[in-house]
């Protein structure tokens, strides 16, 4: 009996129907930002999320998730990711990731996170310690990103957001941050997860051959101490067993025969690449 294998390459076509719900995804993270205040509970943010997607003619594609009900993911301090959007109010210096995605009308995906440090004058350097650990996330993410560019192999990928994170230690632990490994980045398109998948860190897999027609999503998951993380009760959310605090950050890329093209991101990526010396192409 013949076994058929669908490619995990897409045409050109296919990845240009990908920049709406990209954009889509972007607009819903962008709408719920300046909305991370004390007092704002998560399930506030996910009732903005979706009024957004919707009103751009999409649906949330967590929602078609079996067993999952909300339009994002919101994971506060010590949960990393996988976080039931809730009706406790957040509170000055909560560290909280939003992880958002959306399905158009034609079937195609965008998925991407943040991570917001809710404002706390009273205790500035908590804020600090806490931002540091978003931004040391995300810029592991772009150092991913931008190894997309020019890289062969899937695996470089990996290596690329481990080295950045090697090289950039927590100034107040004075260790690289921990990187979730039960947890990876992952192919999208007709689905929200695709093959192939995408590790965080060093393996010795070498991984799929990054050629024009890969649509995947980076989204680097760390924490500001161990790595070790148990599933709570709500058989979701992913919290760190120590309690240290955790960062989730997250874009879908389309790599194409000019270049590659952050999809969740307006300018395509342009200024989170820059500080790689990357410049993002529109897919012809």
């Amino acid at each position: 009996m013949a076994i058929f294998r669908k490619s995990i390459y897409k045409t050109p076509a296919q990845l240009r129907a990908m920049v709406e719900p990209g954009l889509i995804t972007a607009a819903a993270l962008e709408a719920v930002r300046p909305l991370i205040k004390p007092g704002v509970t998560p399930l506030q943010l996910d009732a903005e999320a979706n009024r957004v997607i919707t009103e751009r003619g999409a649906h949330s594609n967590f929602q078609l998730v079996r067993g999952y009900r909300h339009t994002i993911c919101a994971s506060v301090n010590e949960a990393v990711v996988h976080g039931i959007p809730s009706d406790v109010p957040l509170q000055p210096g909560d560290i909280i990731s939003i992880d958002c995605g959306a399905e158009t009308a034609d079937g195609w995906n965008g998925d991407s996170a943040i991570t917001v440090v809710v404002p706390d004058p009273d205790r500035p350097d908590i804020v600090a310690q806490r931002e540091e650990l978003s931004r040391v996330t995300e810029g592991s993410m772009w150092a991913g990103i931008a190894a997309l560019a020019s890289s062969k192999r899937l695996g470089e990928v990996g290596d690329a957001i481990q080295s950045y994170i090697e090289a950039n230690p927590l100034s107040y632990t004075g260790e690289p941050a921990g990187i979730l490994r039960e947890y990876v980045g992952h192919g999208i398109g007709r689905k929200m997860h695709e093959a192939p998948s995408i590790f965080n860190y060093r393996t010795a897999d070498q991984g799929a051959e990054i050629k024009p027609g890969l649509a995947v999503c980076i989204e680097p998951m760390m924490t500001s101490g161990s790595d070790e993380t148990f599933v709570e009760d709500d058989d979701w959310t992913v919290s760190t067993v120590d309690g240290s605090m955790g960062s989730h950050w997250e874009h879908s890329i389309a790599v194409h025969a000019d270049g590659i093209w952050v999809l969740t991101a307006p300018d395509g990526g342009a200024a989170g690449l820059a500080p790689f010396g990357v410049v993002p192409v529109p897919i012809a």
